[in-house]
């Protein structure tokens, strides 16, 4: 059966969403889906050159937009040439919007701020993947100062246990070894159902009730809504990745006051000391801002020390992007080649951070899920090249790491 050709940026939980897209949109001829983000000026700037592209390449197609940025501002999108139809976030995950019916209408972009649910979607495929994404979360119910999102996804709103089990079950049974839970904010899930359980016992339900799951993973994760069950299986249970991606965005108090979170730097610091308690070796990611408003050179060094002390080696540094209608966009700005500047430093920072980190792997064994024949992520989601005779991508392999390089670590199998 024809299947649409999908371009996705942004987050897990898109990638996610573009293979629900992907199934309803099946049978569907010359169509071209563009999944966007809105996350900085940069992402929706790609997805304009996406479609631009796309264009050229194929006039007869109909190029359906949709994502958080056309959530945003469907009009804008609605504008480029090629462009047939733009879909709300809500809109593009129903079935109904794919039919050749519907294609032919217009733009259907509702109210996402109204959304009260969130609707399960059983996917068993990811295309060119050999880790899963399940989406337990839709939504954001907290405003930072810098974040368009909330407008782009509505309010928090959590998938059943049940449903996610399902989904689970269903891509373990179709060859996947390792589901990775996303969404907007996960660790608000089940603020919004019945006795309002926490993300930690959503997550021994799926290893109790899924035994033949052999790893589960989490997306980024809010520092302090870490629950006690999540602290319990990270150090009890093995099929629990020893792997923390944290929403920090900055090293700093007082920016992290004017970027409104919810935590401070010992905050941070505490969370680290008692996962690296836990799980001596786990690894550790980070999302960090450069440059955000009111940021001065002590601010930043502030963030800068922070980053170097806590020897954070997996950073996702973005230099602050203005997003029309936020608080921060009306803050005093930093100089944009200075945000740049600034986010050099601190990736400079992280991938020393990530040298010393892979140093400290050597010698050991490390159980490596192959997305390639010869490479893939260990356990703690440390790249790993095989250096020795390739394997079946989508196996688990147990290697011993034997250098380092600028990609990560070079392996051999026993």
């Amino acid at each position: 059966m024809t299947k649409p050709e999908i371009l996705t940026f942004g987050c897990r939980l898109n990638t996610y969403e573009s293979e629900v897209m992907r199934d309803h949109a099946a049978g569907l001829e010359d169509v071209v889906i563009v999944n966007t983000c809105a996350v900085t000026a940069e992402a929706e700037r790609q997805a304009r050159q996406a479609i631009r592209r796309a264009h050229r390449d194929r006039p007869d197609a109909r190029i359906v937009v949709t994502g958080c940025a056309a959530q945003i501002d469907p009009a804008r999108w609605s504008a480029l040439p090629g462009v047939t139809r733009v879909l709300g976030n809500r809109e593009k995950l129903e079935a109904a919007s794919w039919t050749t019916a519907a294609m032919a209408g217009g733009d259907a972009v509702s109210d996402i701020m109204a959304a009260t649910e969130t609707v399960p979607h059983l996917v068993t495929e990811f295309a060119g993947r050999t880790r899963a994404f399940v989406e337990v979360q839709q939504g954001c119910d907290h405003r930072c100062t810098f974040c368009i999102i909330p407008f782009g996804r509505g309010p928090s709103r959590s998938v059943p246990v049940g449903a996610v089990v399902e989904q689970v079950r269903a891509l373990v049974g179709a060859g996947y070894r390792e589901i990775v839970l996303t969404g907007v904010d996960i660790t608000s899930w089940g603020g919004d159902l019945p006795g309002q359980p926490a993300l930690g016992q959503l997550c021994r339900r799926v290893l109790a009730l899924v035994p033949e799951l052999e790893r589960l993973r989490l997306s980024s994760v809010d520092p302090v809504e870490i629950d006690d069950d999540l602290w319990r299986l990270l150090e009890n249970e093995r099929r629990f990745m020893p792997y923390l991606h944290l929403s920090l965005q900055a090293g700093s108090d007082m920016v992290l006051k004017r970027m409104k979170r919810r935590h401070l730097v010992d905050d941070v610091a505490r969370v680290l000391d008692r996962a690296r308690a836990c799980r001596p070796d786990i690894g550790i990611g980070a999302d960090v801002i450069a440059g955000f408003p009111t940021e001065t050179d002590a601010l930043f060094d502030e963030t800068l020390d922070f980053v170097r002390s806590q020897r954070l080696p997996y950073l996702h540094v973005f230099p602050y992007s203005e997003r029309p209608g936020t608080p921060a966009a009306r803050m005093p700005a930093v100089a944009v080649a200075l945000r740049k500047e600034r986010a050099a430093r601190l990736r400079a920072a992280g991938q020393a951070a990530a040298a010393e980190y892979h140093a400290g792997l050597l010698g050991r064994p490390l159980r490596v899920l192959l997305e390639t024949a010869i490479s893939g992520h260990s356990e703690e989601f440390a790249p790993v090249r095989l250096a020795g005779a390739p394997a079946e991508a989508g196996q688990i392999v147990t290697v011993r790491a034997t250098a380092v390089d600028e990609n990560g670590l070079v392996a051999e199998t026993p």
